[in-house]
């Protein structure tokens, strides 16, 4: 009985993840690239970058360190 609401949990989960998408939009791409100086460039980057969470690709996040 636990293995089987286990089970279902999961799935629905699953199901619910899928549907979202996590990739910025072309406005929100615009609005990040407009501070830099060379947002033509900024705004191709992230946009291929786009793609490649869409089609499933690994992309590198840079993390940057907090500084107090």
């Amino acid at each position: 009985m636990k293995l089987s609401i286990n089970l279902s949990l999961f799935i629905l989960t699953l199901f619910m993840i899928d549907n979202k998408s996590l990739s910025l939009t072309d406005y929100e791409i615009k609005e990040i690239c407009k501070k830099e100086k060379k947002s033509l460039t900024c705004m191709k980057k992230l946009q291929k970058k786009r793609m490649d969470i869409k089609q499933g690709d690994i992309i590198e996040i840079p993390v940057i360190p907090y500084k107090r």
